[in-house]
């Protein structure tokens, strides 16, 4: 694979040191604008004294906007640049940042709707960019981008509570901080945009039926779909999960906070070993059978075991995730196509994942227990084995239509 060439760091004259830390920074902003919301729901309940549900919307919004969107960052791509379709998502994320963070509960959820358009367009074109600019790298890059994104997202998740509550910040305050990341990666981003290895490329119609045709895209497609699904269902039930298990609320608190982090290693490591993989059948075989077990630990509630299988479902899901990432520039030939892969198994993916928790709360308060649930989602990574074993074989997307 042309990957997988030894060649030094820097012998393409595209890649540069502003571009290596644009790409990482553009990774730290996918999901800290959704965890730090995420961590201060309540605080915005209160202010606004709106239910549970309303309060939900908050974070649903931004999944469905992923799915709503992904689709069509590609072809935005295509006309105007990868480059300059990443400096505005920066705009539109600052912009969004900033009117979530004002008076009124119409702002909100408009500021949030923005925020969640904005980081869609740079969760489909960032694969696409590495694709076409680290050819030789790709998985050292992967790795950069999805551990900085882990890590600056469980970052949200911890500190945004403590800076809501210290001084007269409050949490539109602790939002807008968050703000400011996006303002210096915007910084950081413009000088993308004088070069020309970012052109456009005419991609016909025909090229993106082909891609909808092709077998390989579509198990790549359902791979990143259960993945997804299973990992923003964990983030919203687990705690009340291992409640159920025996765990006090604060200890089931740390639950979601140990499930994060233990994948952080792994959303580094795992691209860069695929990278230099022949095929990437064991990667997927691992990944899901850790997601089976750890499923399958709470299924049998032993409370004891808990920490173990959380952590194990957290190395399953961060490996899971980066692979799939792999996926979209492994299978395919070109940036654009891997953009366009991306964007189809995105929209995909994160339609699952915002149905994904609503379905699970619906079968507890059917069923009064967690047994069907876990059921559900323990079958969930039976078929996300059996598509990542698929995936994982060394074809591309342009041989398999």
């Amino acid at each position: 694979m042309s990957n997988q060439i030894d060649q030094p760091f820097f012998s393409n004259k595209n890649l540069s040191w502003l571009l290596i830390i644009g790409v990482i920074l553009v990774g730290a902003n996918l999901r800290v604008p959704l965890t730090s919301a995420g961590a201060l729901v309540s605080f915005i309940r209160d202010d606004f004294g709106i239910s549970n549900a309303l309060a939900g919307v908050i974070t649903t919004l931004p999944l469905i906007a992923f799915a709503l969107l992904s689709p069509f960052a590609p072809k935005i791509a295509n006309k105007i640049g990868m480059e300059r379709t990443i400096a505005i998502s920066l705009i539109l994320l600052i912009a969004g940042i900033l009117i979530r963070s004002a008076s009124g509960i119409g702002l909100l959820f408009t500021g949030t709707l923005l925020v969640g358009l904005a980081i869609a367009i740079g969760n489909v074109l960032i694969p696409g960019i590495i694709k076409m600019n680290f050819p030789y790298k790709i998985g050292l890059m992967t790795g950069l981008y999805a551990i900085v994104m882990n890590v600056f997202g469980a970052l949200g998740s911890g500190l945004s509570i403590p800076i809501a509550t210290s001084g007269n910040l409050g949490w539109r305050g602790s939002l807008v901080i968050w703000g400011g990341l996006a303002f210096i990666t915007l910084i950081i981003w413009l000088p993308q945009l004088a070069k020309k290895y970012g052109a456009k490329k005419k991609i016909n119609n025909q090229q993106i039926g082909g891609l909808l045709r092709s077998p390989l895209a579509w198990k790549i497609t359902v791979f990143m779909g259960a993945q997804s699904l299973i990992f923003y269902t964990l983030i919203t039930w687990l705690p009340t999960i291992l409640m159920a298990n025996g765990y006090d609320i604060h200890l089931a608190g740390w639950g979601v906070f140990i499930f994060q982090f233990a994948s952080i290693p792994f959303t580094f490591i795992i691209p860069v070993i695929a990278d230099k993989m022949k095929n990437q059948v064991m990667i997927a075989l691992i990944s899901s059978g850790l997601i089976f077990t750890g499923i399958a630990g709470l299924l049998a509630g032993f409370s004891e075991l808990s920490i173990l299988w959380i952590i194990m479902l957290g190395i399953g899901n961060g490996s899971a995730f980066s692979l799939s990432m792999m996926f979209f520039t492994l299978r395919t030939k070109d940036g654009y196509e891997a953009a366009e892969l991306s964007g189809m198994a995105q929209s995909f993916g994160y339609l699952l994942a915002a149905l994904g928790p609503v379905m699970v709360g619906g079968l507890q308060d059917m069923t009064g227990s967690w047994t069907l649930p876990l059921i559900l989602l323990a079958c969930v990574s039976v078929l996300m084995l059996i598509m990542g074993i698929a995936s994982g074989k060394n074809k591309q997307i342009s041989g398999n239509v």
